[in-house]
């Protein structure tokens, strides 16, 4: 018998579904805000800036867990951080819901925010160690699936207590996913990769000879011990190597680009921005978002079936062409309004509806999964935490960023003027991809890493 790393079975599909359930935390807690701010706003008395501030102060925690996520998980292994990021996310939860003054609010907050930080690069790390070639990408997004399926089951806690106004409700329906991943993750196996790293290839044969569904797994094992002796142990040093170069320049302009094509000011204040076009009522902002969110999963389903096949480079451009148009879309729509040139025959609001649903649609097609999907797939195995988890980090900043100043920015240039500036940022993001992107489908994570070699070799 020989070994088959490109082997699917029912058990690898059950690791990489369980890993997953940490893209369910992200998920929640990235929509749940959306919803329950509305609220939050009235029993705390906030501001413009205080409203920022609570939106926000999750991903300062977020920045920290990815910070310090990359070196925990090649010291502890990818499965034992998931496992701590479960319980400090469960703790942070509870702060939330028992918080009985804004300060207390915000601990919570950024306890959920490391939480999520850690969890967010270290799932899609761990599955894409664990995964066959074959389907690395489609179970790698199964992740991004499960970050939708969070924000939509999130915008549906939204609805069902909007009413009551119940935003501690909102947030306490968390636990149930983050004791659905604390529990399951103890049961699953270490990283075979990270094992063989940690020099325990004993373990990490047992691991792969369960997940690959045979007992000969030696030329998987032996091309993973060869990448862990050419690259040896990975330092801050080199992660300005050669041949991580243009996969750091990669990771860190998607992570920044990701995040300043607006995706997450759409996520975070969706109903805000529905009442910004006119749907006042606060039920009836959320329940518009909640097809926001339907939109999401279904696309993100078939990005899933077509990430092995298009590959990660033409769904990209045709996710960032689409993403502006939407956004130049939106930003017309409001301008519009704004001057009184605005038509009866269409609303602002349907506008406002059509360019969230191509905009959300065209980031879950290509942007979403496939910026998480490349992180995991581009970097030596030597530095692969390290430079996930900068990466990471960037992109959690971005996030911060945007999300910390739309309401200023909206004060600042209008609804018009911050759409058609995120338009002008998904251009920019396009030519990004066109020019350095490469194609990564079907290629083991050692031969992805051997070309990234070469092209940091001179002349290559």
């Amino acid at each position: 018998m020989t070994s088959e790393p490109g082997r699917v079975t029912g058990f690898v599909l059950v690791v990489a579904a369980i890993a997953a359930v940490a893209g369910i935390l992200f998920g929640f807690d990235t929509g749940v805000i959306s919803g329950a701010i509305l609220f939050i706003n009235e029993e705390f008395s906030l501001t413009s800036v205080t409203t920022e501030v609570a939106v926000s102060s999750v991903l300062m925690g977020a920045i920290l867990g990815a910070l310090f996520g990359g070196p925990l998980s090649d010291r502890v292994g990818r499965r034992t951080s998931i496992l701590a990021a479960s319980v400090i996310f469960i703790a942070g939860t509870l702060v939330v819901v028992l918080s009985p003054i804004f300060s207390i609010f915000i601990i919570g907050r950024i306890l959920i925010g490391i939480a999520i930080g850690v969890a967010s690069f270290v799932a899609p790390l761990y599955i894409s160690e664990i995964a066959p070639e074959s389907i690395r990408g489609a179970l790698v997004s199964l992740n991004q699936l499960l970050i939708t399926v969070g924000i939509l089951i999130a915008y549906g806690v939204n609805y069902s207590f909007a009413a009551a106004g119940d935003w501690r409700a909102m947030f306490l329906a968390g636990v149930i996913p983050g004791t659905v991943l604390l529990v399951g993750m103890f049961l699953m196996p270490r990283s075979p990769r990270w094992l063989m790293f940690m020099n325990r290839p004993a373990e990490a044969a047992t691991v792969l000879k369960k997940i690959r569904g045979t007992a000969d797994v030696s030329d998987e094992l032996g091309e993973i011990e060869r990448s862990v002796r050419t690259e040896g142990a990975g330092t801050l040093s080199d992660l300005v190597a050669p041949a991580v170069r243009l996969p750091l320049l990669l990771g860190v302009g998607l992570a920044v680009l990701q995040q300043a094509t607006g995706i997450n000011t759409v996520i975070y204040y969706a109903p805000t921005i529905f009442q910004f076009a006119g749907l006042t009522e606060a039920t009836a902002s959320i329940a518009a978002t909640v097809g926001i969110g339907v939109v999401n999963v279904l696309v993100t389903l078939i990005a899933i079936r077509l990430v092995d096949r298009a590959g990660r480079r033409p769904l990209l451009l045709w996710s960032l062409a689409g993403m502006g148009i939407a956004m130049l879309l939106l930003g017309a729509g409001f301008a519009l309004e704004n001057s009184g040139a605005g038509g009866a025959a269409v609303s602002l609001g349907q506008v406002t509806a059509v360019s969230l649903i191509i905009y959300v649609a065209a980031f879950a097609l290509g942007l979403g999964p496939i910026f998480w999907l490349l992180i995991a797939e581009i970097y030596p195995l030597s530095v692969r935490g390290l430079a996930m988890s900068l990466a990471t980090v960037t992109n959690w900043a971005a996030n911060f960023l945007i999300a910390a100043t739309f309401l200023s920015l909206v004060d600042l240039i209008g609804e018009s003027g911050v759409f058609l500036l995120y338009a002008v940022v998904a251009l920019l993001a396009w030519l990004f991809v066109f020019k350095l992107v490469p194609e990564t489908k079907g290629l083991s994570l050692e031969q992805i890493e051997a070309y990234f070699r070469s092209r940091g070799r001179p002349g290559g």
